[in-house]
């Protein structure tokens, strides 16, 4: 059901390329508080990317409308919020929920983050953590009750931490979260331990925990299960007291099939193609990608973070769990966003002060994208959702036109 994220694989140079592209001049600069200004300016100021290549192609120097774009793309539907200091300027929604005949996206719009919800269940065991509730460098089996990880060749003198699970080097497998659904949903344990009818490999290591970075699903959903064994309470309920209820989020959801007063406002799923499909989230596994939200909703977690990092808030974290969250706990391959970054707790990071970024893309099967990025020193950022695959692209596009419009710090 979840694929891994490839907005993390979109070709090198693709971010690079965008962030640092020439930014607007003093006397171009549009107003940093709320106005149709900077709406209307990132409305007409997209530019095209040849996807692949790293490079711009000769006419996309020319700045085409977002509803080109999304043409082009054969994206049905965009929803965006913006951050400007540590508030949210502006949010809208643009095009449509389904392809052909959808309700208009509106702010309200829910949208599934994929697996941007990796962030707010990293935040929940950091919240946890601070309390006394976990050791991030303890073996998790410490703290699972209804299935162990196995011991095996590998876990001989390293175990699996949430530290590692956290950062994806805990030494699972790298697996989508497929399953039968002509033979039932299987349970949480039947998804950990990769049986019938759940489609995965088991959350069990095949590297030395610790050795290596390699993204893992699964290794989230062992964190769900960790979470919902030590606090005796299934994920939503636990996320729900931790996130949503201090932050406000009014729109954020692990259940599916939504809420029956919220499914007139969920944005179907699209190809590559434009063809609309059904919402493929796994009814169980849920921490790796399987939340539904707003851009709205995510940007008020955004601004918490970034506020708590600044010593601004403490109502999900403490400022020193905060700062671990955003500090590299390993560096990446280059290739992988087409310039250096660094996985911290839950989220990549780049860049130090001023020029610190923190990121998480999403993208989940068969056609959902989001972005969150953020800039914690300067109380900036942006949550861009959409309902097709071809949003992978677009979302880059989007992020650099309005990285020119609020001069973020580049990304190379």
């Amino acid at each position: 059901m979840f694929k891994f994220a490839r907005a993390l694989m979109v070709g090198a140079g693709a971010l690079a390329f965008f962030f640092s592209s020439t930014t607007v001049s003093a006397s171009q600069k549009a107003p940093v508080s709320a106005s149709e200004q900077n709406i209307r300016a990132f409305e007409n100021g997209l530019r095209a990317f040849s996807p692949g290549s790293g490079e711009p192609n000769a006419p996309a120097l020319k700045p085409q409308t977002l509803a080109e774009r999304m043409t082009y793309y054969k994206v049905p539907g965009v929803s965006i919020a913006v951050v400007s200091e540590a508030r949210i300027e502006w949010a809208k929604g643009y095009g449509e929920t389904k392809a052909g005949g959808g309700k208009a996206v509106t702010p309200e719009t829910l949208f599934e983050a994929a697996s941007t919800t990796k962030a707010l269940v990293s935040s929940v065991v950091l919240h946890y953590a601070a309390a006394g509730r976990f050791d991030l460098d303890a073996d998790v089996n410490a703290y699972l009750k209804s299935w162990k990880v196995p011991d095996n060749e590998f876990t001989k003198t390293e175990k699996v931490t949430l530290r590692r699970l956290l950062t994806h080097r805990a030494g699972l497998p790298m697996t989508n979260m497929g399953y039968d659904d002509k033979t039932g949903v299987p349970t949480l344990i039947q998804v950990v331990k990769g049986e019938a009818p759940a489609e995965n490999k088991a959350a069990v290591p095949v590297a030395v925990p610790g050795s290596r970075w390699e993204y893992s699903n699964v290794g989230y959903v062992l964190i769900q299960l960790i979470l919902e064994d030590s606090l005796g309470c299934d994920l939503e309920s636990i996320m729900s007291k931790a996130v949503y209820k201090p932050l406000g989020l009014e729109s954020t959801t692990l259940v599916h099939p939504l809420p029956p007063a919220w499914r007139e406002r969920e944005a179907m799923p699209h190809d590559k193609d434009g063809r609309t499909g059904e919402p493929s989230l796994h009814l169980t596994a849920q921490a790796q990608g399987g939340l539904l939200s707003t851009p709205a909703d995510l940007a008020k977690f955004l601004i918490e973070l970034m506020q708590t990092y600044r010593g601004a808030s403490s109502r999900l974290l403490t400022r020193d769990m905060a700062r671990a969250m955003f500090r590299p706990e390993v560096e990446l391959d280059p290739r992988l966003f087409g310039t250096p970054m660094s996985e911290g707790l839950g989220l990549f990071v780049k860049g130090e002060g001023a020029s610190l970024i923190i990121a998480h893309p999403g993208n989940n099967y068969p056609g959902s994208v989001c972005w969150l990025i953020g800039f914690p020193e300067r109380g900036q950022g942006a949550i861009v959702m959409l309902n097709a695959e071809g949003g992978e692209m677009l979302a880059l596009e989007i992020l650099a036109a309005l990285g020119r419009i609020y001069e973020w710090p580049p990304l190379m």
